[in-house]
C-alpha cells in the first residue's frame, strides 16, 4: 500500500453539517423501523365490516384456555367450539377425521390421527378456491395463544366481517388443521384426501413469537402476481423477497410447506416472530399476546381475502413466470419484476467501476489505492458480525440463563447494542485507516463489495440482491457527482443520499432479521448492519476531523461514541431484562425408563445445563437408540431412580408368510395415562421393511426400503394402535415401542422447578419416555 497522501477533494464541510446529516439518517432509520410496527387494536364496537382485535381476542381466550395437543380431550373441546362458531357464521362446516403422514427421510416417518375443521363460504361466480389456513392445536408445553390461536382467531373474525357484507365471487375454504405441532399431519391429511383439496390459492397464518409485525415471509414459486396482490391489498404490507429466499434455504416447515409440496396450490405464508422467548412455552398465554399484532394480522387477512375473493384466481392459482423483488417501506411495499435483478446488479457494478475511474481521473485515488481499500474492507465484513456474536457470548457469560434461549425476554436494548457494536468496529477500522489510505478509497472499496454482493445474490438468491444493489448503485452515482464537483454542499448531499438509500433498504431488513434469527444467531443479521455501515462511510466522514489534522482524540471520538452507546444499551438491557416468574429461565429435562434393563436416566438437550438442570445430569452421554425429540441430538445425561411405570404392551395380532414375504400385525397399547405419542422402531436383521400400515394409513413410500423403519405416531386411538409391517428376509425382527407423555412431577428423585425456572419452549422439554423391545422372532 503506497503511503502518499491522497489528493484533496475540495472544501471540507463543517462538522455541524456532518452532525445534522447523521441525525437525519438516524431519524430516517427510526422512521423505517417504527413504520413496521402494528397498529393500535380496534375496539369491540368497531363497525361490523371491519376487523376488531378485541372481538378476535375472545376466540384467543377460548382456544388457548388450556394446552390442547392433538388427540387430547382439550383439543376435542376446541374442535367442537370451532365447528359451532363457523356453523353459526353460516359456513357449511365439517370435521375431517383422518390419519396424516409425513416422511422424515429414509427409514423414518411421523404420523398422527387428526381432526381438521373445514368450512366453506360459497362464492357467487367462482373462478377458483381461496383457502384460509391456520392450525388449532398447541404445542405440548403451552396453551398456544400466539401459536396458533391468534391465526385461528384472525380467520374467525375475518369470516365474521365477510358475512356482514356482500358475498365474494370465489369460494372461500377455511381450513383449521390439527397436529401441526406434531408433524404437519393435519395439512397432509387435508391435501391427500379431503374432497375440497383440489388446488387454489392459500393464505396461511402462523406465529413464531408473541408480538411484532406479521411478515409475509414465504410464497410459492413464481410469486410476481401474488406479491403484486399483497402489495395492493394488505393494510400492513410487511414482506421481503430476501426472507423468501432465506426460508427456502432453511429446513423449517409449516402447514403451508405441505400444500406447496402437494403441487396443486400457490399462496402466501404469514407469521409474526418477535417475542420468541414465549414461543411454545407455558408463557404463550392470551395475556402475553400483543393485541396490536393480532389487529395487523387480522387486517391483512380480511383485506387479502376480500381482494383475492373478488378476483379472477385462474392466473394466481398457477405459478407465475418469475419471482418478484420486494421490500417494505412504512405503509407500502416496494416491488418490481425479477427481470430487473440482473440489470440492477449490472448497473451497480458499472456505476462502482465508474466511481473508481472518476476517483483516478480526478487524482483522488489511484486504482491500486482503491483496490487496497476494497481489500481492507474485508476486515469489518468479517470482524463486525463476529463482534456482535461475541456480544451474545458475553451476555451469556454474565447471565447463563440465556444459553438455551434464541432471544432474551426483552431483547430491544440488546439489539441496539448489537447494532452499535457493529458500527463501533466499522468506525474504528475507518478511523485507523482514513489518514493513511484516504476516505475516498475506503468508501469506494466498500462499494466494490456491495456491488459484487449484488451480483452474487442475483445468481444464488435473486430476491435478496436488492440489499446490496441499491446502496451500491446510489452510493456510486452520488460518489461520482461528489468527485467531479467536490464542493462542500455537494459532498453533504451525496453523503445524505447515499446514506438514505442504505438506510431505507437495509434498516427494515435488519429490524426484521434480528427477531427472526435471534440474538443467539446475531452473526447473520449483523452482516446486513455491516453493509449499511459501509454505505454510510461518506456520512461518517463528515464527523471526523480533516485528514490533515493530527488530532487523534477528535478522530477517536466517533468510534468511542458508538462503543459507549453499545455499552449503555447492553447494560440497560441487563437492567431491564431480568428473569422472574413471568419471564423464567427455560429448562429442558426428560426422563427415560428402559424397562428391559430396569434402568432410568435423566436427559437434557441443554448444551450447558442450567443450575436447576445440572442437579439431574452429570455430563454428555449416549442413549443407545433413537427416541422422540432426542434422536440426533447431543445430550447430557445422569442416573435416575427407576419409577414403577410400564412400557406399552405389544400384542401380535397375526404373523404370516404371504408371497414369500413376512407380514406382521401388532397392536400397541399404552399402559400409562396421558400418553401423547408412541414411537415404533422395527428392525430386520439382514432384511428390508417393504411396507408399513399404521393406524389404517400406509407409511409413505419414501420411508420404507431400509432394514429399519421408525414411526412416531401422535394422538393414539383409545383402544390402542394397530400396526402392520411387510418384511423381506429371514433374519430376526425386533420392535422397540416407546411411549411419551408430558410432565415429570411425581417421578422419584424429581425436584420441582423453583420460581423463575420453567419448561423451555421446545418439543420434549418436559418429556417422560418409557421403552421396551419385543422380539418378534
Amino acid at each position: 500500500m503506497p503511503s502518499a497522501r491522497p489528493a484533496r477533494t475540495g472544501r471540507r464541510p463543517g462538522r455541524l453539517a456532518g452532525l445534522l446529516t447523521v441525525v437525519l439518517l438516524l431519524a430516517l432509520a427510526a422512521w423505517t423501523v417504527l413504520g413496521l410496527q402494528p397498529p393500535d387494536p380496534s375496539p369491540a364496537d368497531a363497525p361490523a365490516g371491519e376487523f376488531s382485535a378485541e372481538r378476535a381476542f375472545v376466540s384467543v381466550e377460548r382456544i388457548a384456555a388450556e394446552v390442547h395437543v392433538a388427540g387430547s380431550p382439550e383439543s376435542a373441546d376446541v374442535v367442537d367450539g370451532l365447528v359451532e362458531t363457523l356453523t353459526e357464521l353460516g359456513l357449511d362446516t365439517r370435521v375431517q377425521t383422518a390419519v396424516g403422514a409425513r416422511a422424515g427421510g429414509a427409514g423414518e416417518t411421523r404420523m398422527a390421527r387428526v381432526q381438521n375443521v373445514v368450512g366453506v363460504l360459497p362464492g357467487t361466480d367462482p373462478t377458483g378456491r381461496l383457502y384460509l389456513m391456520a392450525h388449532h392445536d398447541s404445542a405440548e408445553a403451552g396453551p398456544g395463544a400466539a401459536d396458533d390461536a391468534a391465526g385461528v382467531a384472525a380467520l374467525l373474525e375475518s369470516v365474521r366481517a365477510l358475512t356482514a357484507g356482500p358475498a365474494l365471487r370465489n369460494d372461500v375454504v377455511v381450513v383449521l388443521t390439527d397436529a401441526e405441532e406434531a408433524c404437519l399431519c393435519g395439512a397432509e391429511a387435508f391435501a391427500a384426501s379431503h374432497p375440497l383439496a383440489g388446488g387454489g390459492v392459500v393464505l396461511n397464518f402462523e406465529a413464531r413469537g408473541t408480538s411484532g409485525p406479521p411478515i409475509m415471509f414465504e410464497t410459492s414459486r413464481g410469486n410476481a402476481g401474488l406479491a403484486a396482490a399483497f402489495a395492493e391489498a394488505a393494510e400492513h404490507p410487511v414482506a421481503s423477497s430476501f426472507a423468501v429466499e432465506v426460508y427456502r434455504a432453511l429446513p423449517n416447515d409449516t402447514d403451508f410447506s405441505v400444500l406447496l409440496d402437494d403441487g396443486d396450490f400457490t399462496g402466501m405464508n404469514t407469521a409474526f416472530i418477535d417475542g420468541a422467548a414465549g414461543y411454545h412455552s407455558p408463557q404463550d398465554t392470551p395475556d402475553r399476546l400483543s393485541r396490536a399484532t393480532l389487529q395487523a394480522l387480522g387486517d391483512n387477512a380480511l383485506a387479502l381475502t376480500r381482494a383475492l375473493g373478488g378476483s379472477d384466481l385462474t392466473t394466481l392459482a398457477e405459478p407465475g413466470a418469475e419471482d418478484a423483488t420486494y421490500f417494505p417501506l412504512p405503509g407500502q411495499l416496494v416491488q418490481y419484476p425479477g427481470a430487473w435483478v440482473w440489470p440492477l446488479a449490472g448497473a451497480a457494478l458499472v456505476a462502482v467501476a465508474g466511481l473508481v475511474l472518476a476517483l483516478r481521473a480526478r487524482g483522488i485515488s489511484s486504482l491500486r489505492r482503491t483496490a487496497g481499500g476494497a481489500l481492507l474492507a474485508l476486515v469489518p465484513l468479517v470482524l463486525a458480525p463476529s463482534a456482535a456474536q461475541g456480544l451474545w457470548a458475553l451476555l451469556v457469560a454474565v447471565r447463563p440463563g440465556y444459553a438455551s434461549m434464541l432471544d432474551p425476554w426483552r431483547p430491544g436494548w440488546f439489539r441496539l447494542a448489537a447494532v452499535a457494536v457493529v458500527l463501533t468496529v466499522v468506525l474504528l477500522w475507518y478511523a485507523l485507516l482514513r489518514r493513511r489510505v484516504g476516505p475516498a478509497p475506503l468508501a469506494a472499496g466498500a462499494l466494490v463489495w456491495l456491488a459484487g454482493g449484488a451480483a452474487v445474490l442475483a445468481a444464488v438468491a435473486p430476491g435478496g440482491s436488492y440489499l446490496a444493489a441499491w446502496p451500491a448503485l446510489v452510493g456510486a452515482l452520488t460518489g461520482i457527482v461528489a468527485a467531479l464537483a467536490p464542493a462542500g454542499p455537494v459532498r453533504v448531499l451525496a453523503a445524505l443520499l447515499t446514506g438514505a438509500a442504505a438506510v431505507v433498504v437495509l434498516a427494515p431488513t435488519a429490524a426484521l432479521f434480528f427477531p427472526a434469527l435471534g440474538l443467539s444467531q446475531a452473526l447473520a443479521p449483523s452482516v446486513v448492519v455491516v453493509l449499511a455501515g459501509l454505505a454510510l462511510l461518506p456520512a461518517a466522514e463528515l464527523l471526523f476531523p480533516d485528514p490533515d489534522e493530527r488530532s487523534r482524540l477528535a478522530a477517536a471520538a466517533v468510534p468511542v461514541t458508538a462503543l459507549v452507546g453499545a455499552a449503555f444499551c447492553a447494560l440497560t438491557g441487563l437492567s431491564v431484562d431480568r428473569f422472574d416468574a413471568a419471564h423464567p429461565v427455560p429448562s429442558r429435562l426428560a426422563y427415560l425408563l428402559d424397562t428391559d434393563r430396569g434402568e432410568a436416566r435423566w436427559v437434557s438437550t441443554e448444551t450447558t445445563p442450567g443450575e436447576w438442570t445440572d442437579r439431574f445430569v452429570d455430563g454428555p452421554g449416549s442413549l443407545g437408540s433413537d427416541y422422540p425429540y432426542l434422536a440426533g441430538r447431543e445430550v447430557q445425561t445422569g442416573p435416575a431412580e427407576v419409577a414403577e411405570l410400564s412400557a406399552p404392551e405389544v400384542t401380535v395380532v397375526s404373523d404370516d408368510i404371504v408371497g414369500g414375504r413376512r407380514e406382521i400385525t401388532v397392536r400397541i397399547t399404552p399402559r400409562r395415562d396421558d400418553v401423547r405419542l408412541v414411537d415404533l422402531e422395527l428392525t430386520v436383521d439382514g432384511g428390508t421393511v417393504v411396507r408399513g400400515r399404521i393406524g389404517g394409513r400406509a407409511v409413505p413410500e419414501d420411508a420404507v426400503g431400509e432394514d429399519r423403519l421408525r414411526v412416531t405416531f401422535h394422538a393414539l386411538p383409545a383402544d390402542g394402535l394397530q400396526a402392520g409391517f411387510t418384511v423381506e428376509g429371514d433374519g430376526p425382527v425386533r420392535l422397540r415401542a416407546t411411549d411419551a407423555s408430558d410432565g415429570l412431577s411425581g417421578l422419584p428423585g424429581f425436584e420441582p422447578r423453583p420460581d423463575g425456572v420453567d419448561v423451555a419452549g421446545t418439543h420434549g422439554a418436559d418429556l417422560l419416555l418409557v421403552t421396551a423391545v419385543t422380539e418378534l422372532g
